[in-house]
């Protein structure tokens, strides 16, 4: 996907330039904005394949730029933060980002985080995954359950698939981490812990009576949706 569209959000303009050049010279269409309005515009507009978000922004920090992105588009989001702190790292999680990188940074990371995620959330088949009450369209990453459709965001819905293709497995949270790889979880183990119970409040999954996801203590986490069928289109 050399090709793919991305959107850099980030006030340094400096830094816009320089990535406009490196990231172009790999093939990638590249669109730079210094504001948080206008790149919430150029998510509308432009509709990227990957959005790279500075934290630190006037009037709107980064995290809120998440939020409001979250609200229409589940496109990946690469954070970048100058402090390169733990908290910060899980305050973007749970607004929805995909992967963080802390400032400064070499150009040459960047476009590995780009390709890793880009890579993980290609369509990679049209199958479509069943269970009573939930559908999971591999195609196009959509989600319905009970009938009505859910919105997730890239790696939620690459979490859940995870689960989904290994129903009645138990998945230790190293296998997770190291499934859903590109994201930088070494620093804060409470990522997984995190990501799986935004993806549970979305499935309106309760821990204590689990319908979808069930807390196997002491070992890890086991999808046990009843299997309709799977099926290729």
């Amino acid at each position: 996907m050399m090709d793919a569209k991305i959107l850099v959000i980030d006030d340094d303009n400096k830094l816009n330039t320089l990535l406009e050049d490196y990231l172009g010279g790999y093939g990638y269409r590249v669109y730079t904005v210094s504001h948080p309005g206008e790149g919430l515009a150029a998510v509308r507009r432009e509709a990227p394949d990957l959005i790279v978000l500075d934290i630190m922004l006037p009037d709107m920090d980064g995290f809120e730029v998440c939020r409001e992105i979250r609200k229409q588009s589940a496109v990946p989001i690469i954070m970048l933060t100058a402090r390169g702190d733990v908290t910060d790292r899980i305050v973007g999680l749970e607004m929805g980002a995909d992967d963080y990188l802390p400032k400064p940074f070499e150009p040459r990371e960047l476009v590995a985080r780009i390709q890793s995620v880009l890579r993980r959330f290609s369509v990679r088949s049209a199958t479509v995954l069943r269970f009573k009450g939930l559908e999971i369209y591999l195609q196009n990453q959509s989600v319905v359950l009970f009938d009505q459709q859910i919105s997730l965001t890239a790696m939620e819905f690459e979490l859940l698939r995870l689960f989904a293709e290994n129903p009645g497995r138990v998945l230790t949270r190293d296998q997770i981490m190291d499934a859903l790889r590109g994201m930088d979880w070494s620093a804060f183990d409470r990522s997984v812990d995190v990501l799986l119970s935004r993806l549970r409040q979305k499935l309106n999954d309760d821990p204590r009576n689990s319908q979808w996801i069930m807390t196997v203590r002491g070992a890890g986490y086991k999808f046990i949706g009843e299997q309709n069928d799977v099926q290729s289109h």
